[in-house]
């Protein structure tokens, strides 16, 4: 008869969890920014504000984005006229929108992944959906249960009203599912649809005006195991550890409150200095056990939430200009897709690597850090370390 240290020992894995795939999606509808305050202000019925709007068009030439996806489009909004307004009661019109299209959008990006995993739907074990867009039950990771056919004995977890960093946390909490449960293969999606967060301006509220500049649409999905099987599955990442703190003095500093009116975002102006004042602290923690100190010898994806984030982080750790590379592309060529935007990320590094022909995923590099910056002030750091090609 076997002991239970010997059974428990069986059920956990000796390697470390391992991405094996990535797939992303968008809505079709896609926003230059270079228009996108003309568009906004005439949606919304606010052309009058005049001296507003200038200003608008400033944050939308700063923000160094150069398009995004939103599933919002001119039609939806005349139909939705309450949406537009700044405070308008219009959470039933919002929800109706998020709950139908979050996990249409998460299975698009979903079967793109396991199409690259090339292995039957049944092996996949856990799925963990995370989302700040719509709150239902049974929520998002049923409705994908079922978009996807997946088996019905599948074991989910829904994270709702992460931000930011709820990639981060998704890929913590795939790790830990990951390694202690032998033949695990984790399917992880984030999806987001800003139509929780759209509205009008307010020249009181420049805080929603930077929100309305930033956030886009997008979903996210990755396979994660322990073990990989190299005739069938292919290892991207190693995930070598994750942890999760909430910045000193930082409270206040992001707040998303749920109200009739639909998400309603807070910014203080401080968050760049409060990420980049911590971040060097951060990393020591999470590199020390491997003796890295050089910053500028890891791989980097850095939540792109903003440019002025970015600024400040690579000024603080003196990075070199590539660091952020991937980051900045993605902030250009997407927005700030919350917490699919890391994943965005990755999903760019593996691709540069290979088209550069590079000896890693990580773009030539063995290590690399995984940052979600979120409400809290919370910070994801996930410690990867990148395959060979």
């Amino acid at each position: 008869m076997s002991s239970k240290v010997e059974v428990q020992k069986g059920q956990r894995t000796n390697g470390p969890a391992t991405i094996m795939a990535i797939g992303t999606a968008t809505p079709p509808n896609c926003v230059l920014q270079s228009t996108f305050a003309d568009y906004y202000f005439r949606i919304t019925k606010s052309e009058h504000m005049q001296a507003l709007k200038e200003k608008f068009r400033r944050i939308c030439d700063n923000s160094m984005i150069k398009k995004r996806y939103m599933y919002l489009t001119e039609e939806i909004l005349k139909e939705k006229p309450n949406i537009c307004a700044y405070m308008a009661p219009s959470l039933d019109d919002r929800q109706d929108i998020v709950v139908v299209e979050v996990p249409k959008l998460g299975a698009e990006a979903a079967t793109k992944a396991i199409k690259e995993w090339d292995q039957p739907k049944s092996k996949i074990t856990h799925l963990i959906f995370s989302t700040s867009s719509g709150v239902d039950m049974p929520g998002a990771d049923y409705q994908l249960t079922k978009l996807l056919d997946l088996d019905p004995s599948v074991k989910r977890y829904i994270m709702y009203q992460q931000g930011c960093f709820g990639g981060g946390s998704a890929l913590r909490l795939a790790k830990d599912l990951a390694e202690n449960n032998k033949g695990a293969r984790v399917l992880v999606v984030s999806a987001e649809i800003t139509a929780v967060t759209f509205r009008g301006p307010n020249e009181n509220h420049i805080d929603n005006l930077i929100g309305q500049a930033l956030f886009a649409d997008g979903a996210a999905a990755i396979i994660v195991g322990s073990e990989p099987l190299l005739d069938v599955e292919k290892p991207l990442f190693e995930i070598i550890s994750a942890a999760q703190t909430i910045v000193p003095e930082s409270e206040g500093a992001i707040n998303v409150n749920f109200r009739e009116a639909g998400l309603i975002f807070y910014l203080r102006e401080d968050v760049p200095k409060l990420i980049s004042n911590n971040i060097e602290n951060i990393l020591i923690e999470a590199f020390q056990p491997f003796g890295i100190t050089d910053w500028n010898s890891l791989f980097w994806v850095a939540h792109p939430g903003g440019p002025a984030i970015l600024d400040r982080v690579e000024e603080k750790l003196a990075l070199k200009p590539d660091k952020l590379r991937a980051s900045r592309h993605m902030l250009s060529e997407y927005g700030n897709m919350w917490g699919a935007s890391v994943l965005f990320i990755l999903n760019e590094l593996r691709k540069s690597s290979a088209a550069n022909k590079l000896n890693t995923t990580g773009e030539g590099l063995e290590w690399g850090v995984l940052f979600g910056f979120g409400p809290g002030l919370t910070v994801e750091t996930v410690v990867l370390r990148s395959v060979s090609i």
